[in-house]
């Protein structure tokens, strides 16, 4: 999962009650699984996440560009049913000139003693169980539909009591490729590797993947990195903030949530507010995440994303009653998807289909900017106008001071 993906799922409190995410298409034809299969996740980054500053050495290894301009983000997965033909595993995708990350790019397969995803059995000493609470927002409107909002205690959430429903409907689940459906896995970026995409980096060309592991991978891109989406905030009647966007070529779709807080007397974040655009209680998971035009076009049917003919949200007056006016925005352009496969799939689907590798390519962009804060245009601009002045507060503990540090922009 991309670095902000993962940051993402950091924030929304517990993993199992949003971990969706958005199924393959599925086809009827017959067909023997691939001995490897590729996923290559292509992103363009702008705001917050493009200037990278106090959110983590993780945006060095995945994004290029830095500063105040646009970056872009690259995630290169390759799975296996093989073992390594001899000794330990390598893999490497070679790349077209006109990428600027060499002649290629290693895909290192993770040492199992440096794996970040388990659970460690005894809390730290100094851990502070989460206090206050979430309330949860959704839908584009003047003012909070029925319903809203949803609020999740944060101290009966850590203690496991989930309430139940707390998300409308569901997605598909994507069977990406991980290392617990591989025999042999390897990514990109890595912690052993350091070379940086350029501002200027571009994929369109012959790509290459080839290893000790899985049969020789090739394809050509006819498509490059999505242009940027910027968003921005304007205060509306009664207290709502009206969210607006550029119109993004070969965009599929729109999605935007908002995180905000208030401090209590002592400096403390305890009430969290969450807003999504979705018109039901659709939060986190695929969202965050790279997803399927076919995938994109039956949630727009739901209501969940919004259409590529849209570029404005009105946020409820209730969000910024409930949780201030200073508030973290974000904004989702899905994009195309391009499939691969050797040998290709049989037109006649009557035709048994074994296919040695698949691989598929995926398009978004996305945006980070505080709302009602710097403007991200003229950031991106370079205008020294941008940056308002504002008051350093104290990182505090727990789940409340986390997400109080995100929705500031002080980080820990």
């Amino acid at each position: 999962m991309p670095f902000f993906a993962r940051r993402h799922a950091a924030l929304s409190l517990s993993a199992a009650t949003i971990a969706v995410l958005v199924a393959s298409p599925v086809s009827s034809q017959q067909a023997a699984s691939p001995v490897a299969r590729y996923d290559m996740d292509v992103g363009t980054v702008t705001g917050l996440a493009a200037m990278g500053s106090g959110l983590g050495g993780g945006l060095s290894m995945m994004f290029g560009g830095g500063g105040n301009k646009q970056a872009h983000e690259l995630v290169l997965r390759l799975g296996s049913s093989r073992a390594p033909a001899a000794g330990g595993p390598k893999a490497d995708h070679f790349m077209p000139p006109v990428a600027k990350l060499g002649a290629s790019v290693p895909l290192l397969s993770p040492r199992p003693d440096t794996r970040t995803d388990e659970v460690p059995e005894d809390l730290p000493k100094d851990f502070q169980r989460p206090k206050g609470r979430l309330l949860i927002y959704w839908g584009c409107g003047a003012k909070a539909g029925p319903g809203q909002p949803v609020v999740i205690d944060f101290a009966k959430l850590s203690a496991g009591q989930v309430p139940p429903d707390l998300f409308a409907g569901s997605m598909p689940i994507d069977r990406s490729v991980s290392t617990g459906n591989s025999k042999t896995y390897g990514e990109w970026p890595n912690a052993e590797t350091r070379k940086l995409l350029s501002a200027d980096s571009s994929l369109l060309g012959e790509h290459r993947i080839a290893g000790n592991y899985s049969p020789e991978i090739k394809f050509a891109l006819a498509q490059d990195f999505m242009p940027a989406i910027t968003g921005k905030a304007t205060p509306g009647p009664g207290g709502a903030t009206q969210i607006s966007w550029n119109t993004v070529t070969n965009a599929t779709g729109y999605y935007a949530w908002v995180m905000t807080a208030k401090a209590n007397s002592k400096g403390e974040f305890q009430d969290m507010v969450w807003w999504s655009s979705s018109a039901s209680r659709q939060f986190g998971g695929a969202l965050w995440d790279w997803i399927a035009p076919a995938q994109v076009a039956r949630l727009i049917q739901q209501q969940v994303v919004m259409p590529p003919s849209q570029t404005s949200c009105t946020v409820p007056a209730d969000v910024t009653a409930a949780g201030g006016e200073f508030a973290l925005g974000n904004l989702y352009a899905y994009g195309p998807e391009a499939n691969f496969a050797y040998p290709p799939r049989p037109a006649n689907a009557k035709t048994p289909w074994k296919p040695e590798w698949t691989a598929r390519v995926r398009y978004r962009s996305n945006s980070t900017w505080l709302l009602n804060g710097p403007d991200m245009g003229a950031m991106m601009n370079g205008s020294d106008e941008a940056e308002p002045p504002r008051k350093k507060k104290k990182c505090k503990g727990g789940l409340g001071g986390l997400l109080g540090a995100v929705v500031t922009g002080e980080g820990c």
